[in-house]
C-alpha cells in the first residue's frame, strides 16, 4: 500500500512533464511548416519547460536529500540535536525514521560514555597513586600527556605536568626515584628525607613503582604508577610484631616444656637413687637450651646489629674474596672502586643476596653461573647489583620482601634480606628490587661515594 502510495505521488508530480513530453510530436508537426527557426525556438521553449517540471518535482526529495546527508555530518562531528522530518507514508517517511531511531541511540550512547568518563576522571583524579602517561613527542624525548592529583601533588608541587619533558622533572626528583625509573620494570625503593637524622626511620617514604607499556592510537605510550607504601608497611610491621611474639612463644614453648619435664623426671629418679638414665636426660637439656640459645641469638643479632667499624676496601680484592664462598660471575672493573665498609657486615650481607640468588636460579632450572655481580659508578654514588635468573618475585611478595620475618619459604626465618637492609642502610645506603624483562630478579645496593 505504501509503494503504491509513493508512486502514484511520484506520478502527479511529474504528470506536467509527461504532458508536455506527449505534446512535442503535435507541436513539432504543426510548426514545420512554419519554418525551421519557429521550430527550435519552440523545441528551446518546451525543454526548458520540461526541465522546470521536472526540477520542480524532485525538489522535495533532493531537500530530504541535502537534510539527511547535513545531520550525518553532525553525527560524524558528534552533534545530535538535528532532526528532519518528511510528510506521507512511503519509502522516504521510513528512511527518515530510521535516520531519526539511529541518531536517538547515538545520543544515548554518547550521554552514557560522558558519564563513563566523568566517573573515571573523578576516580582517577582522587586516586592516591599517583599516574603518569607518557608518549614520545617525535623528537625521541618522552613527554607527559596525562597526569591526576596524586602525581601533580608529588611530582610537581601542585602544578600542571602535561607537556613536561620527563627527564627534566627528574631532574628534581630524589635519585631513588630517578633509579627506578632509569631501570625499568617495577621495583620498590625508599626515600629518605634528607634533613632527616640518620636513625630517624619515621622520616623514610617507602614507594612501590609499576609501569606499563601499551599502543594509543597507534602511537607507544607507557603508564607510571607510583605508590606511597609507608603507611601501609607500617601497619604490617604492627602484623609482623604480632607473628614474631607468636614464633618465639611457640619455640620457647617447644624447648622449655620438655627442659622442664625433664628436669622433673631427672629429680625423681635422684630421689629414687636410680642414676643409670641421668646422662640421656641431661644430654636432651643440654640439646634443647643450645637449640633455644641458637634461636635467640639469631634474633638478638637482627635487633642489636653494631654499629659497622668502616675501613676502605677495594671492592676486586672485596668481591674475588666472596667468590672463594661462594661462586657468581663479576664483569672486569675498568677503574678500581674503593668503599668505606665493616667488611664482615658488608660480606655477610652480600652472602645473604647471592645465597638467595643461587637458590632462586634452581628453582627454576638456571645454570650455577647465571648469578652476575655489577658494579657501576654513578654521581656520588657506586650502584651494586646481584642479577639471577630465577622466576622473579610478583608484586606482593616485591611489597614485603624486605619486611623483618616475612619469608616466602616453608622453613624460612625471615630475617635473611631484613638483616642485608639493616646492614646496607646502617652504611648510608639504600636497597631496592625489581623484576628483570628477560627473568630473574635484580637487587639493587646504593652506596655513598665521593
Amino acid at each position: 500500500m505504501k509503494t503504491r502510495s509513493f508512486t502514484f505521488t511520484l506520478f502527479l508530480r511529474l504528470l506536467p512533464v509527461l504532458a508536455l513530453a506527449a505534446a512535442l510530436p503535435w507541436f513539432l508537426a504543426y510548426w514545420m511548416d512554419r519554418g525551421w527557426v519557429v521550430v527550435c525556438v519552440s523545441t528551446v521553449f518546451l525543454l526548458a519547460a520540461m526541465w522546470w517540471a521536472l526540477s520542480r518535482a524532485t525538489s522535495p526529495i533532493r531537500s530530504l536529500l541535502r537534510a539527511l546527508a547535513g545531520t550525518t555530518s553532525s553525527y560524524r562531528d558528534g552533534e545530535f540535536n538535528f532532526g528532519v522530518h518528511w510528510r506521507g507514508h512511503d519509502e522516504f517517511a521510513q528512511l527518515v525514521q530510521a535516520h531519526a531511531e539511529l541518531g536517538d541511540v547515538l545520543r544515548e550512547q554518547r550521554q552514557s560514555l560522558v558519564q563513563r568518563e566523568l566517573l573515571l576522571d573523578t576516580m582517577v583524579q582522587n586516586t592516591p597513586v599517583a599516574m603518569l602517561l607518557l608518549t614520545d613527542g617525535g623528537d625521541g624525548v618522552q613527554r607527559v600527556t596525562f597526569s591526576n592529583t596524586a602525581a601533580r601533588k608529588l611530582l610537581h608541587g601542585g602544578w600542571k605536568l602535561e607537556g613536561q619533558r620527563m627527564h627534566e622533572l627528574l631532574e628534581n626528583m630524589p635519585i631513588e626515584l630517578r633509579n627506578a625509573i632509569a631501570r625499568g620494570g617495577d621495583s620498590l625503593f625508599a626515600v629518605r628525607d634528607p634533613d632527616a637524622a640518620e636513625d630517624d626511620d619515621d622520616d623514610e617514604q617507602i614507594y612501590h613503582l609499576s609501569r606499563r607499556a601499551f599502543h594509543l592510537n597507534g602511537r607507544p605510550h607507557e603508564l607510571l604508577l607510583l605508590r606511597l607504601l609507608t603507611a601501609e608497611l607500617r601497619r604490617q610491621e604492627v602484623q609482623t610484631w604480632k607473628k614474631v611474639i607468636r614464633v618465639i612463644s611457640h619455640e620457647l614453648n617447644n624447648s622449655l616444656a620438655p627442659i622442664a619435664s625433664l628436669a622433673h623426671s631427672g629429680a625423681e629418679l635422684v630421689r629414687r637413687g636410680r642414676h643409670d638414665r641421668l646422662e640421656d636426660i641431661f644430654g636432651t637439656v643440654e640439646e634443647r637450651a643450645r637449640h633455644l640459645e641458637g634461636f635467640i641469638r639469631g634474633y638478638a643479632r637482627f635487633a642489636k646489629l653494631p654499629q659497622p667499624q668502616l675501613q676502605t676496601v677495594a671492592w676486586s680484592q672485596f668481591l674475588h674474596g666472596l667468590q672463594q664462598q661462594i661462586s657468581f660471575r663479576m664483569a672486569p672493573m675498568i677503574d678500581e672502586q674503593y668503599s668505606r665498609l665493616d667488611q664482615s657486615q658488608f660480606s655477610q650481607a652480600l652472602l645473604n643476596l647471592l645465597k638467595n640468588a643461587h637458590e632462586a636460579g634452581a628453582d627454576n632450572g638456571a645454570p650455577d653461573d647465571s648469578v652476575e655481580v655489577r658494579i657501576a659508578r654513578l654521581p656520588n654514588w657506586l650502584r651494586i647489583e646481584v642479577l639471577d635468573r630465577g622466576t622473579g618475585m610478583n608484586e606482593a611478595v616485591l611489597q614485603n620482601a624486605l619486611m623483618p620475618f616475612y619469608s616466602t619459604k616453608r622453613n624460612g626465618t625471615g630475617l635473611g634480606l631484613a638483616l642485608t637492609r639493616e646492614i646496607i642502610e646502617a652504611h648510608g645506603g639504600r636497597i631496592s628490587l625489581q623484576n628483570r624483562k628477560d627473568g630473574g630478579l635484580c637487587v639493587a645496593i646504593l652506596l655513598p661515594h665521593d
